[in-house]
């Protein structure tokens, strides 16, 4: 997360669009007309890749304004997705923008097959070509310094996609001094080239785009912020069933349950619990919810039931070198029988089946605990929960 508060980082990527769209206009411009002086494909594909920059910049600038909207009744979680849904338009610009260059640079390539003139370059068009790569370069240097001031995947990924367009000039430059060699198919080669590295680029940000709004893995950082900060707070046993969502940059929404003693007042533990959740929000940005479980501590009947199952976990999740961890627990005695009702939670790379995890842990503590235990267990398989 950045240090600069959200309207100044909304203001920041806002000026940064407004460059690259000046810039990228400022290109297209040039290498359009060296390109219809010259009669070259492979710059005028350059050209519509500048222009499809300029496009791209216009709406990055479009996703920092709305997502700079506050809250409101149809969008009570804010605006901020704005950027992954200009991403993804982006990216699909861009992907057919690639198949249209593409299919020209192959008309291109055909047409000097069958004896069309070479591409007449002048000094005027390498010049341009050149000088396109060096501001391309300078303007990769300014996204990734104003991406890193503000924690922006945008910018980033915009200073990436701007040295694949200084390598993509360089290309043509490439192109510009062959034709002389190896004559007028030099030109679909090169436009060919270009055509095939923004498409697998718009390809790329298609899936990266669409994975941010399906849903990602949260930020590992971010996770560990949170554990070590709930568990910092004095009575907090341990916590798990932690679930992050985010709504946009710095706009996080989680869940976890704490583990607190149960002998403690209720009313005393629900304070803690409101403590933590407000903090949360007044000096992280994360709106938590806590749901408190109660754990049973010093009653050797139940701590000794709860150490034979550490053991019977701990020996299958070695067996099958898969992590598995046991939370929720407690024990309901009874006049013919005990139920004892724990979580388990598990990944879905564990080779067992559920019903073969909860059978084998069953016929273990049977031998250990004896029969008259009642083993209650709800399966955490990553995402997925069943009951037995």
């Amino acid at each position: 997360m950045a240090d600069l508060p959200t309207n100044k980082r909304n203001e920041t990527g806002r000026n940064a669009g407004i460059v690259g769209i000046a810039v990228n206009l400022l290109l297209f411009a040039a290498k359009l007309f060296a390109g219809i002086l010259s009669g070259s494909v492979s710059i005028i594909a350059d050209a519509m890749n500048n222009l499809t920059d300029a496009g791209s910049s216009i709406l990055v600038l479009i996703g920092y304004v709305v997502s700079s909207k506050p809250a409101d009744r149809e969008h009570p979680y804010g605006h901020a997705r704005m950027e992954y849904i200009c991403s993804l338009f982006i990216s699909v610009i861009v992907t057919v923008l690639g198949i249209e260059l593409l299919r020209s640079s192959w008309n291109s390539f055909m047409a000097a097959i069958n004896g069309g003139e070479a591409a007449t370059y002048g000094t005027l068009a390498l010049v341009i070509m050149i000088a396109s790569a060096a501001v391309k370069l300078a303007l990769a240097v300014y996204y990734r310094a104003v991406g890193q001031k503000i924690d922006s995947d945008s910018l980033r990924a915009s200073s990436v996609d701007s040295i694949c367009d200084v390598c993509s000039s360089a290309a043509v430059i490439v192109g510009i001094l062959l034709t002389p060699v190896i004559g007028p198919v030099a030109d679909g080669i090169c436009g060919a080239l270009i055509a095939v590295y923004i498409l697998v680029m718009g390809i790329k940000l298609i899936r990266e785009a669409a994975d941010t709004l399906l849903g990602t893995s949260p930020d590992i950082e971010l996770i560990k912020m949170i554990v070590s900060k709930i568990k910092s707070y004095d009575g907090v046993l341990g916590i798990h069933d932690l679930v992050v969502h985010t709504y946009g940059f710095d706009k996080y929404f989680a869940s976890v349950h704490v583990e607190m003693d149960a002998a403690r007042d209720t009313m005393e533990s629900h304070d803690i619990i409101d403590n933590i959740e407000a903090d949360f929000a007044q000096n992280t940005g994360v709106q938590l919810v806590i749901h408190l479980d109660p754990v049973t501590l010093n009653d050797p009947r139940v701590d000794s039931i709860h150490e034979k199952l550490h053991r019977i976990i701990d020996e299958l999740a070695s067996a099958y070198s898969c992590p598995i961890s046991l939370h929720d627990f407690r024990v309901v005695f009874g006049v013919t029988h005990t139920n004892v009702i724990f979580d388990i939670a598990i990944t879905h790379e564990f080779p067992l089946s559920n019903d073969e995890i909860v059978k084998t842990i069953r016929e273990d503590a049977a031998r250990s605990l004896g029969e008259e235990y009642n083993l209650v267990i709800t399966i955490d398989r990553d995402y997925s929960t069943t009951r037995y």
